[in-house]
């Protein structure tokens, strides 16, 4: 990547700013492109993590569950499960999403005995807004919200459901499925295997996105998952639990990556000899990267205070402008042969390919992920009528409780007297993209378009060909459409 001096007109290896960046103050120049189709572009990372788009759900409580995980995987990004979930949870999260389909979804199910009320406290666990009422294995009927208006909530949904369904095979082309669902006039149908027992759901939306997306798998075609530690405790006996849970990448993280607790980890960590990534951080500096990548560390997490989340900077005045640290943690990390994921900052599509424009070989999001369908919490409604989930950051009281319930009262008021983060934010879904796989579709548009105006056909050649310059923060702002969700 190159810097545009503004008062030369030339290219140049640093900013012309005296400070430091953020992606705000950053802009991309576009360029003579050969690129003649956004679909082109490869957005495979080549970081050993299998991503076939550059997104990781950070390792968040708020946002980082199973169905995040499995959905997340089969469009080719990954999730990382947070280190404070105990470890027969996380052990039985990775097993249930290897085993998840490539192409159809994990239907929500009930029986044809149970009430709407059942249902209307099911159906937002899924973007689809769907539930298939199953009878001895197989589907004999579908729920949607709309079935579920007006109705008494002791109704039984055998009452309301749809029954003349359109059931698609296991084996089904993808194309085949879209063509069927559109000439059918349907949004879903249930997907059922030889002896028509139900295996899953696929909308139409879906099938078409198994044409344009690749699933992030392993050497044995299954969905990826990533799995992260802290540094305090047995972090070798855990690390070894998750290894062995089948976990695709291991993520050692702290707030404060550049210490001896984390070197320390990160050696009890490559110690086991891990046949798969090992993530460390959060670092800003060249100097942080180093020594964690001494310490054993393939990739470093980058971002000390931008996230959303976060309150590292107005507490303790502690962090780095999210660009620059980016861009000089990964000019270190490839001198060294490693790479870095760029964690926190990006509100927008165009953060993220700043982000990669930087280096990152993979961009790491949270907030943004936690206002929908797909993240832990349960879906709120405000009193305005706009839906939304709780979120939390990792260093605050909420998270800092979860993480010390085994701990002593007293040790755990102690530890409550120091939190960093919000306990508590309302994320509200986006009505126009109220699913993490609409605003994948977002991001990776954006991303993709981003490459095309630098004329580059994959991430490595985006960092290589990117020309970027630095504006003002009213140039900035006149970038900024009108519009409400932006």
């Amino acid at each position: 990547m190159r810097f545009l001096n503004p008062v030369t007109g030339e290219l140049d290896a640093r900013p012309s700013a005296p400070y430091d960046l953020t992606y705000d103050d950053v802009f991309m120049i576009p360029s003579r492109s050969a690129v003649g189709s956004r679909q082109a572009v490869d957005l495979s990372s080549n970081d050993g993590t299998g991503t076939t788009i550059p997104l990781v759900v950070a390792n968040m409580t708020a946002v980082a569950g199973r169905r995040m995980a499995e959905t997340v995987a089969r469009r080719g990004g990954m999730v990382a499960i947070p280190q404070d979930i105990p470890i027969e949870v996380v052990s039985d999260v990775v097993g249930w999403v290897k085993q998840r389909h490539l192409v159809h979804d994990t239907a929500v199910t009930l029986a044809p005995g149970a009430t709407v009320a059942d249902a209307i406290s099911l159906l937002p666990k899924r973007a689809h807004g769907a539930i298939v009422v199953v009878e001895d294995g197989k589907p004999v009927g579908v729920v949607s919200e709309a079935d579920c208006k007006g109705v008494d909530r002791f109704t039984s949904v055998s009452a309301v459901m749809s029954k003349e369904l359109v059931l698609l095979e296991e084996s089904v082309d993808p194309r085949e499925a879209f063509d069927r669902l559109s000439g059918a006039h349907r949004k879903l149908a249930p997907v059922v295997d030889a002896k028509g027992d139900l295996v899953g759901i696929l909308t139409r939306k879906g099938a078409l996105r198994a044409t344009l997306y690749n699933p992030a798998v392993d050497a044995n075609g299954r969905l990826r998952i990533a799995a992260t530690v802290g540094i305090n405790g047995d972090v070798a006996g855990k690390a070894k639990a998750l290894l062995e849970a089948g976990a695709d990448v291991l993520v050692v993280d702290t707030a404060h990556g550049h210490q001896e607790s984390m070197i320390n980890a990160l050696q009890a960590v490559r110690g086991l000899d891990p046949q798969v990534p090992i993530v460390a951080g959060n670092v800003v500096s060249p100097v942080g990267v180093r020594d964690l990548v001494e310490a054993g560390a393939d990739i470093l997490k980058v971002g000390v205070g931008p996230g959303a989340m976060c309150t590292t900077r107005m507490m303790t005045g502690v962090g780095r402008p999210q660009f620059s640290a980016v861009l000089e943690c990964a000019a270190e990390a490839r001198r060294l042969g490693k790479h870095v994921w760029a964690d926190g900052g990006v509100r927008h599509p165009r953060d993220v390919a700043m982000a990669l424009a930087a280096g990152a070989s993979n961009v790491m999001i949270g907030s943004w992920f936690a206002g929908t369908y797909e993240s832990p919490g349960d879906l709120q409604t405000a009193p305005d009528g706009r839906q939304y989930k709780e979120s939390f950051g990792m260093a605050s009281a909420r998270a800092v409780r979860n993480r010390t319930a085994e701990e002593s009262s007293y040790d755990r008021a102690r530890k409550a007297l120091f939190e960093e983060g919000i306990s508590t934010s309302r994320m509200f879904l986006d009505p126009a993209r109220p699913g993490v796989e609409d605003l994948i579709d977002s991001i990776v548009a954006g991303v993709r378009s981003s490459c095309t105006y630098a004329g580059a056909d994959s991430l490595e050649d985006f960092h290589r060909k990117a020309v970027v310059g630095v504006q003002s923060a009213a140039g900035f702002a006149e970038g900024k459409p009108l519009h409400a969700s932006w």
